[in-house]
């Protein structure tokens, strides 16, 4: 008979001690709230101009994984809490974290592009980088065949050059969105509903009695579901042609193949929070590896699907000379490998994870 072991990702493989209720996601709740307001301080205080400080990305940084703890907490135990007042914080919540992680995104997504273009052509003609950005490109990875590379080159420049006027520009756009946001009415009531959380939590009336772990689970299931649903078996092979030829298309919607992992994405980091709730403050540091592998090839799969989708776009750029538009396709087809890849590596831990639960 086979020996059955608790699944790691179980809530309640995790609790020995007392059973946590809704003191304990009050408790959790109002942790987030003070890291919230920690952030924002730090974040004015280290300035937010337009060569903000490291101080200040960093607080950014903070503010939107408060910000998404707790709207997180609010949709997974909504239960508990006061419906009305759920429901009027958890887009807000969504409209901060949105607004400060475009900025971060542009940046990221330009790095990630040059990197790749300098790999695939083995060329340093791009537009100069500094710091880490310039050590990433530097990275040495197999690119193409040396004839190809040399097709490559030619075009290379261009593309890195027209990708950072583009995305240089998104970036600028979303660095003044982010600044007005911060200064807005708007942002100042989310501010003060979250210093009210940070003391008061509107817990429902029968929260206190209410064990969080089935509310938890529940969010589990869902991740399950949703995983299930994905086409794994595609996912285990290295080629997926389909998403190719989507991309070079004119149609500029996004691939239909990539909403659903988009999708397991967003329900894992509501999993993950549903954990870090149910285990309370000591808890917290507890991480699964095999989950949290997960989650890294999700990251990673939609950082290179939002690259290729930059890529086509650039390329769909009126007037550019050919071998400009040659590179950017072959930069497309790189990056859609790359989600290729991040798939397989989200299949591997996910499959690692459903044996150690067997």
């Amino acid at each position: 008979m086979a020996q059955q072991h608790l699944d790691p990702t179980d809530p309640r493989s995790r609790h020995a001690g007392p059973v946590p209720t809704g003191d304990a996601l009050a408790g959790y709740l109002r942790a987030q709230a003070t890291e919230f307001l920690r952030a924002l301080r730090l974040h004015r205080e280290t300035g937010s101009g337009a060569n903000g400080s490291e101080g200040s990305a960093e607080a950014a940084r903070a503010l939107r994984r408060s910000a998404r703890r707790i709207s997180a907490s609010l949709h997974t135990f909504q239960s508990l809490l006061d419906s009305d007042w759920c429901e009027a914080m958890r887009p807000e919540l969504a409209w901060v974290s949105g607004t400060l992680a475009m900025e971060h995104a542009y940046t990221a997504r330009l790095e990630r592009l040059l990197a790749a273009l300098h790999r695939l052509s083995g060329s340093t003609a791009f537009p100069a980088r500094t710091g880490a950005q310039a050590a990433a490109a530097s990275l040495p990875k197999a690119g193409p065949p040396a004839q190809e590379r040399g097709n490559l080159t030619v075009g290379a420049a261009k593309a890195g050059a027209l990708l950072d006027r583009q995305l240089t520009l998104a970036r600028t756009r979303a660095h003044s969105t982010a600044l007005q946001a911060l200064g807005s009415s708007r942002f100042h009531a989310v501010a003060d509903k979250v210093a009210v959380l940070a003391s008061e939590v509107p817990l429902a009336k029968t929260a206190g009695t209410t064990d969080l772990r089935p509310l938890s689970t529940a969010a589990q299931d869902r991740l399950a579901d949703a995983v299930s649903a994905l086409p794994l078996v595609v996912a285990g092979h290295p080629y997926n042609a389909a998403a190719l030829v989507h991309g070079l298309s004119p149609d500029t919607v996004p691939h239909p193949q990539d909403a659903p992992w988009h999708q397991v994405r967003l329900l894992l980091r509501l999993h993950r929070y549903a954990r870090e709730a149910v285990s309370g403050p000591k808890g917290n540091a507890v991480v699964d590896l095999r989950l949290l592998a997960a989650g890294q090839a999700l990251n990673r799969h939609r950082d290179a699907s939002e690259a290729a989708a930059a890529a086509a776009q650039a390329a769909r750029t009126p007037r550019i000379a050919p071998a400009t538009a040659y590179a950017l396709g072959v930069l497309h087809a790189d990056q859609r490998h790359e989600v290729e890849a991040a798939r397989f590596a989200f299949q591997q831990a996910w499959q690692k994870e459903t044996v150690g639960a067997s």
